[in-house]
């Protein structure tokens, strides 16, 4: 358990599954007390039973984070069992199979717009409101190595760039005003999301050997370095979109 962390809050958004469940474990395990929210209630419930004993306490609020209401219920009642929020892990996402760019609907595009960008602007706005009040806080999003690199997925490389431009404009416009903003941007992580090429012992093994570590890396490593960008240690780095990819793009 981390000392310095102990009693630190902080809100975990796409925490039922993968990077978010990991991170809502780890800040736990770090003495951090976290109000984790996603869609999918039993595997909030799961989420909170696995938590029982930890260092820091785990809450679990059902949000859709394309509702605005949702979002600003969420930091509402965080702030109002907590007391204050020092920490977001804005990860929520939902990616969908779509044909190519000329054969995307409306309905496609604003499907991965509103899910992975405007929801983290979503989050950000009654976030930043709420750590102004206090002169402090830490934001982290997860904007994927898509959101530095590209891909043969035009709206998800977009609006993943997106969050990595908000992130930095975020950084310069609160600057002097004790927030930090930063993006994390995890290459190819065990999660459900990338378990059809995991099933597919051709294709895991092409993006295994295109790693400098040679693996896929686990939802674990991403928590820790999500957490350790909120601890002091990192009180320098602000306006960073950080690679963890394990050599993918080395």
């Amino acid at each position: 358990m981390s000392l310095q962390m102990k009693g630190k809050v902080a809100v975990v958004t796409g925490a039922t599954s993968g990077i978010g469940r990991a991170s809502v474990l780890d800040f736990a395990k770090h003495g951090v007390n976290v109000v984790a929210s996603g869609r999918r209630e039993e595997r909030g419930a799961e989420l909170v039973a696995e938590a029982q004993g930890l260092p820091g306490q785990v809450t679990f609020l059902r949000a859709d984070v394309t509702i605005a209401e949702d979002v600003e219920n969420l930091i509402a009642i965080a702030v109002s069992e907590y007391g204050h929020i020092d920490y977001a892990f804005n990860n929520a996402g939902g990616a969908r199979d779509i044909g190519r760019l000329h054969e995307m609907s409306n309905d496609d595009w604003d499907h991965y717009s509103d899910t992975f960008l405007k929801s983290v602007w979503r989050c950000m706005k009654y976030e930043v409101a709420h750590m102004l009040l206090n002169g402090s806080g830490v934001i982290i999003n997860n904007a994927s190595t898509a959101g530095l690199s590209s891909s043969d997925n035009p709206p998800y490389v977009a609006v993943k760039h997106g969050v990595v431009g908000l992130t930095k404009a975020a950084s310069r416009e609160y600057m002097g005003e004790g927030l930090r903003f930063n993006a994390v941007c995890p290459g190819w992580i065990e999660t459900e999301m990338t378990s059809g090429w995991r099933d597919d012992p051709i294709a895991e093994s092409q993006i295994r050997t295109q790693q400098s570590v040679q693996r896929i890396g686990a939802p674990e490593e991403v928590a820790a370095l999500v957490r350790w960008m909120c601890s002091d240690e990192a009180a320098y780095i602000t306006g960073v979109a950080w690679l963890i990819d394990g050599g993918f793009h080395a």
